[in-house]
């Protein structure tokens, strides 16, 4: 009988002590994470909220590190905590991570399925331009001409869209990018026949926006390709 009684005040003490040490542990990794902050410390900041949710499960933690995860670009790191399935329980935040990372992934169809449930709770002329990206990467030029439509329509003269694929990132109206896009959608409706209908849209972009370097190289590519089938 006192052998028992010892076994169970030992027990019980090494409970004491492991949850002592957690309790520790959290507040060493909290003053920890605090301090990163103040440091402006990103990698700090994601091991001491790594520690953190292991110690200390928290689905609202766990959402703050996939975000910082993608600020970094880190994708794949914010996938495998959030995961890559729609989920009817996911917040507007895991929905968004999850569609910019397998966006920049190049998963285009799993990242529309992301942006579509984005879209249907928020529509936005900057979700619709997301979408409309993707589905002329997808040949689905029908969904993308709606979500054209409905940007262009709902689009004010203040908003804007960034692109990076000069040395120099650069801003054009999102009106702009969404002639571009649908200058880019007439074409792949047909490359042998369009080229003419998509460059004047380009050019119309180009009129809205002088600085769209895209559109611009897009008028050079898409002349360049006419040339070619003529010189056939």
């Amino acid at each position: 009988m006192n052998k028992i009684k010892y076994t169970i005040i030992l027990a019980f003490a090494f409970l004491q002590m492991q949850s002592q040490n957690t309790s520790d542990l959290l507040a060493h990794y909290k003053a920890y994470y605090s301090q990163m902050q103040k440091l402006g410390d990103t990698q700090g900041i994601i091991n001491a909220m790594n520690h953190l949710i292991i110690l200390e499960p928290n689905i609202k933690r766990q959402d703050s590190l996939a975000y910082v995860y993608v600020l970094e670009g880190k994708h794949r790191q914010a996938l495998s905590l959030l995961g890559i399935e729609a989920n009817e329980f996911d917040t507007d935040l895991e929905s968004e991570i999850k569609a910019i990372s397998l966006k920049t992934l190049n998963e285009p169809l799993r990242a529309i399925e992301h942006y579509e449930a984005l879209y249907k709770r928020r529509p936005s002329p900057v979700l619709a331009y997301e979408l409309a990206d993707l589905k002329i990467q997808t040949d689905d030029l029908t969904g993308a001409s709606l979500n054209i439509t409905y940007g262009m329509a709902n689009s004010t003269t203040d908003m804007m869209k960034a692109y990076y694929e000069a040395q120099t990132p650069y801003q054009v109206s999102l009106v702009a990018g969404f002639v571009y896009l649908k200058a880019i959608a007439k074409f792949r409706e047909n490359p042998k026949t369009n080229h003419d209908d998509s460059i004047a849209l380009l050019e119309e972009a180009l009129l809205l926006a002088p600085n769209f370097n895209l559109a611009a190289i897009a008028i050079d590519a898409i002349r360049g390709q006419k040339e070619s089938l003529v010189t056939e």
